[in-house]
């Protein structure tokens, strides 16, 4: 038998004569002779060369390897491609030091992943796709791990994407930052329909933001769909292309406040089966990001660590799929699960309430421990500082929700200034009124969010005591909210623990979407002092910095010294131009003293 190859094509010969041998591998050479723009298809003789229509992305960066990402498809056709990878040292790529192929198939959505190995630490490298005739994808920036001498990283960090509600223009602004990863910590998509009267599409016709498919995602084929939709966004690709991401899930990439045996968002009456829906959302997720799997015979676990350096140890945690329980507010109550979370708080059957499975507490809290890293960080879906407000400013804002008559919602601006007013008395000038508003006895303090860590208070408890106990310097990456703050993390007699970063939405709406845009000043007490920030004189305790109204995205910088979070805000993102500007600065030093500016 001979056997003839060139750039993919085999042709064989056995027991024919010479001159048929020759006539066949001259019409092989032939058809390898096309211009490399050109592919001959499968099945059907087109030529038509596989497109890479998402573009690439990198993620998951280890300091020997990283994961490669991209798309590749026949148009119109369902026929497996074989792709070439390639890495290099050099954007012209004369220099490769990793390669390889692999079949591009329908069994993934033609997406494809390959674990790019033998790197050096703390390096930059190009990579590519190409079809069998050299029809290239674009040229993407990766980067492992640094080295543990490095002196210095750069991240940004995004949450919370709604591809209708507006343009990417934070993606594009971190493009430009400097950065040299991405952290992505939940809602990369929405699984809503586009329905106008859904959350966050009431410009999408105007702005040519509608999702698809129209309907809400609910089989593998519409969370594909989804995920396809949300890529198509030129920014959303620059920036794949830029740099590695290191991603988690929150709900939406399932269904609105998920938990583990189901969501707010789903109605097994008409959506079928949440295990089946759960299953097809985490299948898609691993076919679309560039995540190294952790467990490839359980999708729904991806909790994992990254080491960068010396400096810190990033635990990405899952708190919303793996382990979490039913959240207080999805009963039914009428006080919205206030009474059932008092009363399980203060009984001390919280207990086994719980944000994450005690197999992935114990996974955190011992990689924290072996961790000799300057700083501890997590990369956490939801809020987990204590955004606990006053009593007296929750009630009020009850009873204008009920019945919103001009008294009633003066009477919140009344309660809000009444309260305020008392916490910047000096203690011995307060009147018994004013006391009784400070006391958390008489004027307790409660959570506004059930869904965020406040929901599940014991384990954020133990966690936090745990991690105080190790002596650790804990910093949390948070999401979910659509708003930005910067926060003390405090044990429930309030010792500080560490510190959280939470950034605003990319595009989501936030506080301003419900008419509450100006309340930042009163939370984090800029309106008792006002450009003064840390003064613990708001509505929340341990808040120290709020923006209630902007998009944007974190920028952070990490030294063993320091870990500096610079609040990033787009002015617009209902226009493709736009201006970024640093909403606030804040540095927070290894000796725990903080700054900002």
């Amino acid at each position: 038998m001979f056997i003839f190859y060139k750039d993919g094509y085999t042709v064989s010969h056995q027991n024919t004569n010479r001159r048929e041998f020759f006539i066949r591998s001259a019409g092989a050479v032939a058809a390898a002779s096309i211009s490399s723009s050109t592919l001959l298809g499968c099945g059907d003789g087109s030529t038509t060369p596989v497109e890479f229509k998402y573009g690439v992305a990198s993620g998951d960066p280890l300091a020997d390897r990283v994961m490669l990402w991209t798309h590749a498809k026949y148009p119109n056709l369902n026929e497996s491609a074989q792709i070439t990878w390639q890495v290099s040292t050099s954007s012209t790529f004369d220099s490769i030091v990793a390669s390889g192929s692999i079949s591009s198939t329908a069994d993934t959505g033609f997406t494809n992943k390959v674990d790019a190995t033998g790197l050096q630490a703390g390096s930059t490298y190009y990579f590519r796709f190409r079809d069998a005739f050299g029809n290239a994808s674009p040229v993407g920036t990766t980067r492992t791990l640094p080295a543990s001498n490095a002196v210095s990283v750069k991240f940004a960090v995004f949450s919370c994407t709604l591809y209708s509600a507006g343009y990417f223009n934070a993606y594009d602004a971190a493009t430009k930052s400097g950065a040299q990863y991405a952290v992505h910590v939940g809602d990369y998509i929405y699984e809503y329909a586009a329905d106008p009267s859904k959350f966050g599409n009431t410009d999408a016709v105007a702005l040519g933001r509608v999702t698809s498919p129209a309907n809400e995602i609910v089989s593998l084929d519409d969370y594909r769909t989804r995920y396809a939709t949300y890529r198509s966004d030129a920014n959303l690709q620059a920036l794949h292309a830029a740099m590695p991401w290191i991603t988690v899930w929150d709900d939406h990439e399932f269904a609105n406040n998920s938990w583990v045996d189901g969501a707010e968002n789903h109605n097994s009456t008409t959506q079928g089966s949440w295990t089946a829906r759960k299953a097809n959302a985490a299948r898609a997720y691993h076919e679309w990001m560039p995540i190294r799997t952790p467990d490839a015979a359980n999708l729904l676990k991806i909790y994992r660590r990254f080491d960068f350096g010396n400096i810190f140890t990033l635990h990405m945690v899952d708190t919303r799929i793996e382990g979490r329980d039913k959240q207080y507010d999805a009963y039914g109550d009428a006080d919205g699960g206030i009474g059932r979370y008092v009363t399980a708080l203060t009984k001390g059957t919280d207990a086994t309430h719980r944000m994450m499975s005690t197999t992935q507490q114990d996974w955190l809290t011992n990689g924290v421990a072996a961790s000799s890293a300057s700083w501890q960080i997590m990369g956490n879906q939801d809020v987990m500082a204590r955004m606990w407000l006053p009593g007296s400013v929750l009630q009020a804002q009850g009873a204008a929700l009920a019945n919103p008559t001009p008294a009633n919602q003066q009477a919140v601006g009344t309660a809000i200034t009444d309260f305020l007013t008392a916490k910047a008395t000096p203690v011995a000038a307060r009147t018994p009124t004013q006391a009784g508003l400070v006391s958390t006895s008489t004027n307790p303090r409660i959570p506004f969010n059930l869904d965020s860590w406040d929901g599940y208070p014991l384990q954020r408890e133990a966690i936090l005591q745990t991690i105080k106990a190790q002596g650790k310097k804990l910093i949390t990456l948070s999401g979910d909210s659509h708003n930005a703050w910067f926060t003390n993390l405090t044990t429930l007699a309030g010792d500080k623990v560490g510190f959280e970063f939470a950034g605003s939405s990319v595009t989501s709406p936030g506080f301003e979407s419900a008419g509450l845009g100006g309340l930042a000043a009163a939370l984090d007490g800029t309106a008792v002092a006002p450009g003064v920030q840390g003064t613990g004189l708001g509505l929340i305790d341990d808040l120290n910095y709020a923006d209630t109204i902007r998009r944007g995205y974190l920028l952070m910088t990490a030294t063993a010294a320091s870990l500096k979070g610079e609040y990033i805000f787009v002015d617009t993102i209902k226009s493709k131009t736009y201006a970024a500007v640093t909403g606030k600065t804040v540095t927070v030093a290894a000796t725990g003293s903080v700054t900002y500016a």
